[in-house]
């Protein structure tokens, strides 16, 4: 695997920014440098995430791009895949904290005062004329090296407080479409709505990510936005979860510990949406390499 030199932070943000398109995937491409190691059709499959998940307008897609970032390393940290998967989700609490303190809110809506949902054009001329933009490209500068710092905060978390076997649905939800254990703790960050803060399902963006690295290796060096793979996906689960997308009201609840949300899958929580989103996999890839 092709290894980046640089282990510095670099205060280049805007630049990757503008260069990488999407907030979700510049961040993985940030933190990952930092960390040492690219991963170039991950990073594309993130395109996706961005404006809050499909242009949605729920969590930023640098907190998507950041949990996968995360994951990535807590994999590479870890030779046991459930340790591997709570410091994961460890970790990403760690980034929501630090991003909320930053932005005061950690949805796309509130920081761009855009719907991307509606009227695309639209609000993309409102984004781009009304300086949404710039303000996100100085938010993305500001948080990046306190990114960097949450993050390894979280990933040096020791782990005695974790239950024996962490459990989380986004990697659930990897694991039936054919993740390899990387790619299972590459999204475990999402469990409960990112970092179990009860945000957007977590489950929803794990396989969306899923079907967008499919289709991004199918057609090398293209951007994965747009793509008929997680549009499909999106599709699917709305029509499961009659429109909702919030975790804590698809669940019933909101979860405190890692322990919480693992003794809900154990259980059969989020079952029937799991199967949903794994079954909407346009092409299984061999399972557990």
């Amino acid at each position: 695997m092709e290894i980046f030199k640089s282990k510095k932070i670099k205060r280049d943000t805007k630049k990757v920014f503008i260069k990488k398109g999407p907030c979700s995937s510049a961040f993985f491409y940030i933190l990952n440098r930092e960390f040492g190691y690219p991963m170039e059709a991950e990073v594309r499959a993130a395109d996706q995430l961005c404006g809050g998940i499909m242009q949605q307008g729920y969590q930023c897609g640098m907190l998507w791009g950041s949990a996968l970032a995360v994951g990535a390393e807590s994999f590479r940290r870890h030779d046991d895949r459930g340790q591997a998967i709570g410091i994961a989700i460890t970790a990403t609490r760690h980034i929501m904290e630090s991003f909320l303190k930053r932005a005061k809110s950690v949805d796309c809506r509130d920081i761009t005062r855009c719907d991307f949902s509606k009227k695309l054009i639209f609000s993309l001329l409102k984004y781009f004329l009304f300086g949404r933009v710039i303000f996100c490209l100085k938010l993305a500068d500001k948080w990046a090296p306190e990114a960097i710092q949450s993050a390894t905060e979280g990933l040096s978390h020791k782990d005695t407080d974790l239950p024996g076997l962490p459990i989380s649905c986004s990697s659930e939800v990897a694991k039936k479409m054919g993740a390899s254990d990387e790619e299972m703790v590459m999204v475990a960050g999402f469990a409960g709505g990112l970092g179990l803060s009860g945000n957007a399902c977590g489950a929803l963006s794990a396989a969306i990510w899923m079907n967008s690295l499919d289709w991004c290796r199918k057609h090398p060096g293209k951007s994965a936005n747009p793509n008929s793979n997680a549009t499909n996906t999106l599709k699917a689960f709305y029509k499961v979860t009659d429109s909702e997308i919030l975790c804590h009201k698809i669940c019933g609840q909101y979860f405190k510990t890692i322990d919480d949300h693992t003794e809900f899958i154990k259980n059969g929580g989020c079952d029937k949406l799991i199967n949903v989103l794994a079954d909407n996999c346009q092409s299984k890839r061999e399972i557990l390499k």
